[in-house]
């Protein structure tokens, strides 16, 4: 398929350890973004369980099989419903490894999983990085690859997907305040976001959450960034659930690529230049 579509990040409140109840509000709100003309729909990080969790064992009673556990059933159902692509964020279980994942799913079902590589903070007592590398998938709306938020500060990542010939990635994301942050100026995520899609000339689709959670506060503003760098639509606000959506040719990243007679970000590229310099650069 090429051409415009709606896609939609959705901005969610989940409430810590309370699967059922997530998934309600999630069934509501990804139905709202279908009723108006979304075709691929983005999730927040650990949006069917919550952030903050107490303890690895508290995750361990959370986390799910993919694409077997319950809530990417009920997920794929829903896309089956409502004919839709999603990419969601998921505490994964394989045997007695706990991955923070994205799962991307189709109306025919599962389509691929990505686990976060770089982990935030305690993340790193709780999640084992992400062993699944950095793939890309290909959908009747485009290639599609996905990070899960820390993953953003790693230029390295938008740029692997970028040379497998990605057309957007969808961001599952937990942003939380930077220190630094001026009260009502737009985040540094956003920021990352912007310069991603602009250096790489592909599709950034971020969906965030709001709330506090066990005391940690979490900073909406989803955001879907075009290839040029700009946002299509106004980001979310910082305080409520809310559903942003915009109208996008996912497959237009190698047309506006070509910025005039010479330049190319991708085909500039210098390789031999950077590897003298290898994991240093």
């Amino acid at each position: 398929m090429t051409g415009p579509v709606t896609v939609a990040a959705v901005q969610t409140l989940p409430v810590i350890g309370d699967v059922d109840a997530n998934l309600a509000a999630i069934a509501d709100a990804v139905t709202q973004a279908a009723e108006r003309g979304a075709t691929l729909i983005v999730l927040p990080e650990l949006c069917t369980t919550g952030y903050v969790f107490a303890s690895r064992e508290e995750a361990a009673a959370l986390a799910e099989e993919v694409p077997d556990g319950p809530s990417t059933r009920f997920l794929t159902s829903l896309c089956a419903r409502l004919g839709v692509h999603l990419a969601a964020g998921i505490a994964e279980r394989e045997g007695d490894r706990l991955y923070n994942s994205a799962i991307l799913l189709s109306p025919d079902g599962h389509l691929g999983t990505y686990r976060k590589v770089h982990l935030w903070d305690n993340e790193n007592t709780i999640f084992e990085p992400g062993d699944l590398g950095l793939p890309v998938f290909d959908t009747a709306l485009g290639r599609l690859g996905m990070l899960v938020c820390y993953d953003a500060w790693f230029p390295e990542a938008f740029r692997a997907l970028a040379l497998q010939g990605v057309d957007a990635v969808c961001l599952p994301t937990n942003w939380v305040p930077i220190p630094g942050q001026q009260p009502g100026k737009p985040a540094m995520a956003l920021s990352l976001c912007q310069a991603a899609a602009h250096v790489n000339s592909i599709h950034v689709i971020a969906a965030d959450r709001v709330g506090t959670e066990r005391g940690q506060p979490f900073i909406g503003q989803s955001v879907i960034v075009g290839p040029t760098g700009w946002p299509l639509t106004e980001p979310a606000g910082s305080q409520d659930p809310e559903i942003v959506l915009a109208t996008a040719d996912l497959t237009a990243g190698p047309r506006v690529r070509r910025w005039n007679t010479h330049n190319d970000p991708l085909a500039n590229r210098r390789p031999e230049v950077y590897a003298p310099y290898g994991d240093r650069a």
